[in-house]
């Protein structure tokens, strides 16, 4: 089996106890990182190596940053997504290649910030991505894409009240775009085991959220078919939330059969 866990931990150098925790406990192949918030040479590599576990890391200071902890050997594929500007200094994807997968982690953009220039480019990133995915596919590669995807694809995946009708989470277009990656070919993991139950990824430091369940999900696998037929199962860690100073997400992952 492999396991791939994706984890938009809210800061890597705050959380790091809770990320040692989860890594010694659930021992992924694979730990997705986002939202890391620390430049490459502060990432806390260290301990995560007195564990078992190398990093790729890119990372941005203060905002932003993608890292992948992996106990395999693995070849580093794009460090950046492909089709962006070469001046987008922000880090929100890192891919790479071991046990025969392509393994792209993602940091989308939020989309609620900056206006119409904010909103248009979490739009241009999504086709970006869905261009990435056809450019896998078109190579015949087994692979995964994973993150903090920053969309509710259905209402079903927010609570009610959670988020106001124009929020860029839910926005039309957004869930076009996201619909859009879907209808490659790519499986939604979570959603392929669990279609109609009541789950969160995210519950807002604000308001109660966490008390009330007003969650939301918007951390996400997608799945290349051969690997689509290779789910197992999926697993929300909903209990890392009610742990003390947790990420405002929790992990989600993903077992596939060898």
């Amino acid at each position: 089996m492999i396991k791939i866990t994706t984890w938009n931990v809210n800061s890597a150098r705050m959380r790091e106890s809770h990320v040692a925790d989860f890594l010694t406990r659930e021992q992924p192949d694979f730990l997705l990182l986002q939202e890391i918030k620390c430049e490459a040479h502060q990432f806390p590599a260290l301990g995560f190596s007195a564990l078992g576990y190398e990093a790729v890391v890119v990372g941005q200071k203060s905002y932003n940053g993608v890292a992948i902890l992996h106990r395999a050997p693995v070849e580093v594929t794009c460090r950046k997504l492909p089709g962006l500007a070469q001046d987008d200094a922000q880090a929100r994807y890192v891919e790479l290649r071991a046990q025969g997968l392509v393994i792209g982690n993602l940091y989308l953009p939020n989309g609620n910030s900056g206006g119409a220039a904010g909103y248009g480019y979490k739009l241009d990133w999504m086709e970006k991505l869905r261009a990435r995915a056809l450019a896998l596919l078109d190579k015949d590669a087994d692979f995964i894409l994973a993150g903090d995807y920053n969309v509710c694809p259905q209402d079903a995946d927010f609570a009610s009240g959670a988020l106001n009708p124009g929020d860029a989470l839910i926005r039309p277009e957004t869930r076009a775009a996201f619909n859009a990656l879907i209808h490659t070919g790519l499986t939604e993991a979570v959603r392929a085991l669990h279609p109609r139950e009541t789950l969160y990824t995210f519950w807002d430091y604000q308001a109660g959220a966490w008390d009330r369940n007003a969650g939301l999900r918007i951390d996400h696998a997608l799945l290349s078919p051969r690997l689509g037929d290779r789910l197992i199962a999926t697993n929300i860690h909903k209990d890392e939330r009610a742990k003390p100073q947790p990420s405002d997400h929790v992990p989600v992952t993903v077992t596939l059969s060898a």
